[in-house]
């Protein structure tokens, strides 16, 4: 907790405060109070109590050890792809994926002066969306935890010369002006969120609603077992809307691949698509079965 700029612990503290009292309410996020992942919360459960944690694995810790019902993450962004590590943190979890919500973002440039600014701080994500309106004004990025507390550590140093990127509501937070707005480089930047919990939903229980399922796998290492694997999808007519390949270890022979499907197990056609792909398959993990949060195709 102690490791977020002194203008956002306050705050960090009542709201720690406030899930404390009603654990199965709370919705962990990863960032300051006022980041893109404390309005994903709030906008995907209005009535949740939303609690800061500092990294993506302490927002995951808190669900495994009771501090919060659910976490939402963000997974991917429209512009700047995947977010870092985070492959490799859900199948570590032993958390189960049980919703998505996709947000639109925008983001502000804020600061305690006007400027010229030599530096703005943000999460790499959010400099990555935004790397034309800085690289235009000659502003150098430097990656923090998190947008809001970026903001909030721009506050606390009083630096005329630093600015943030974050969303409108951390300028509001923390005592900063408006800069810019919406310096963000494309006008439909979307991030896809994921819900996470300790019990998985049961397939059965979403019947009648389109439905995502998610999984991991890794190959076995002969020739055309990629090919092979994701055949059955194919044959049996499941959408596959999402296929990443990612390394596991150092040895650049072992690669993971993270899925995305339309439909649930039980479903005859996507049970003989995961059957096929499991034969082709060193590990097979399903990371959850949830209802779709935005048509795909």
């Amino acid at each position: 907790m102690h490791s977020y700029p002194a203008p956002a612990l306050a705050r960090v503290e009542e709201m720690v405060r406030a899930a404390a009292t009603d654990p199965a309410r709370a919705v962990s996020f990863q960032g300051a109070p006022g980041c893109n992942g404390h309005r994903a919360a709030t906008e995907y459960a209005p009535d949740c109590l939303p609690l800061p944690c500092f990294s993506f694995e302490d927002a995951l810790e808190a669900v495994k050890d009771g501090r919060a019902g659910r976490a939402i993450i963000p997974i991917e962004n429209s512009q700047h792809g995947r977010v870092a590590d985070i492959h490799f943190l859900l199948p570590e979890s032993g958390l189960s994926i049980v919703g998505e919500h996709f947000m639109a973002i925008h983001h502000d440039l804020m600061a305690l002066g006007e400027g010229p600014f030599k530096a703005a701080y943000s999460h790499p994500q959010a400099l990555g969306q935004s790397r034309f309106f800085l690289r235009e004004r000659g502003i150098v990025p430097l990656a923090y935890a998190d947008t809001a507390g970026a903001a909030a550590f721009v506050a606390e140093q009083r630096d005329p010369e630093a600015c943030a990127i974050a969303p409108k509501i951390a300028a509001e937070l923390y005592g900063l002006k408006i800069i810019a707005e919406n310096v963000e480089d494309a006008a439909d930047n979307m991030t896809r969120f994921v819900v996470l919990s300790r019990q998985p939903l049961d397939p059965a229980s979403l019947a009648g609603t389109v439905t995502m399922t998610t999984f991991v796998f890794e190959v076995k290492n002969i020739p055309a077992a990629l090919y092979k694997a994701l055949g059955g999808f194919a044959t049996n007519g499941v959408n596959m809307t999402k296929l990443e390949s990612y390394q596991k270890g150092a040895s650049f022979a072992a690669t993971r691949f993270y899925a995305d499907i339309v439909g649930a197990p039980g479903d005859p056609a996507v049970d003989r698509a995961l059957e096929e792909l499991a034969f082709h398959c060193k590990e097979l993990l399903v990371l959850g079965t949830y209802p779709q949060g935005r048509p795909r195709g």
